[in-house]
């Protein structure tokens, strides 16, 4: 197998840039992941009839829970597995090289908030601390050490160590990250409202059967209510993913420049659906180089000609899944 020169997925400076490494990753994947090239094949796609990114097959997601969607012969370092139920079957995410995934997430956090260094991160990710094998996990894992700053920490049930140290931070003028799952937030803002003046606070979707499920504009209101602030901000990202979006409250959401999102015809998955108008969502993350780069998710949205996206729900079919809290 080639070896491809990984530094180059995180200096993509134009869309040029990015269609010349996005084909150049498919001749990649297309001839060193045989559950990809198998896909492609039945669609009659191949490297000698692509030539845009646009024309680049996309795998159904679910190939992560009932195959080794893999594009390497190396050894996994990491194996991120979804949350799922005790009724579906998880994702699995071989992931050979975590350097990767480690520069993905730093390089975007900086991109859209500066350095980790900067914040006192606090995490309140009950349902993910409560497994293994969470990628959102290892994540904020990595921003809380990076941070440095001694109050920086996971929380589990300790709502209320939680909202006294919140405002202890508040007291100091500490600029401070606070990032959740859904209904953790959802419950310290009910239980323990404040006014925070100097924290941002960023929902990573998932109600995980905890509680009702609510459309986003349902959820940031009462979370920005619950909490004083203006906007609530988001991550999108996703087990089978190595990249994230963020929004920063205004409902749309940006990628760093190796992560792309197109949409496509919910009746005709081969068809790209113009700006504005929802299709299917469908996800190009070049840091997925040792896996698949080209996967098409179930969630549904709009993508803008700004480059920014919505996700505004859910195929009905489709399992409920924590990058999402949304339905129809």
């Amino acid at each position: 197998m080639k070896e491809f020169d990984t530094h180059r997925i995180f200096t993509i400076d134009n869309d040029d840039e990015f269609d010349n490494l996005a084909l150049e990753v498919f001749r990649f994947q297309y001839g060193n992941n045989t559950i990809y090239r198998d896909f492609c094949d039945y669609l009659k796609k191949s490297p000698e009839n692509v030539s845009h990114y646009l024309e680049i097959p996309f795998l159904p997601i679910s190939f992560f829970k009932t195959h080794k969607v893999v594009s390497t012969q190396k050894e996994p370092h990491t194996i991120f597995t979804s949350s799922g139920t005790t009724q579906s079957t998880t994702s699995k995410h071989f992931v050979p090289d975590i350097t990767l995934y480690e520069e993905s997430f730093f390089r975007a956090f900086q991109l859209f908030y500066g350095k980790p260094e900067e914040f006192c991160v606090l995490a309140l990710l009950p349902s993910y601390l409560e497994r293994e094998g969470s990628s959102l996990i290892y994540m904020v894992n990595h921003l809380i050490e990076q941070s440095e700053h001694p109050s920086s920490g996971f929380y589990l049930n300790n709502l209320d160590e939680l909202h006294k140290k919140l405002q202890e931070l508040e007291h100091k003028g500490t600029k401070t990250l606070l990032i959740g799952v859904s209904f953790a937030l959802l419950d310290l803002a009910e239980q323990f409202p404040t006014s925070l003046k100097n924290t941002i606070v960023m929902e990573t979707g998932g109600m995980k059967g905890r509680r009702k499920e609510l459309i986003r504009e349902e959820l940031h209101q009462i979370l920005k209510k619950g909490f004083g602030v203006d906007k609530i901000h988001s991550e999108y990202g996703m087990t089978e993913l190595l990249s994230q979006a963020y929004s920063k409250g205004d409902g749309t959401f940006q990628t760093p420049p190796w992560m792309k999102i197109i949409t496509r015809d919910t009746e005709d998955p081969l068809t790209v659906q113009p700006y504005g108008k929802t299709g299917g969502v469908n996800v190009i993350d070049l840091a997925n180089l040792y896996s698949c780069s080209f996967i098409a998710t179930q969630d549904l949205g709009k993508t803008y000609p700004n480059e920014t996206f919505e996700v505004l729900g859910r195929f009905d079919d489709s399992d409920i899944r924590g990058c999402n809290l949304m339905v129809l």
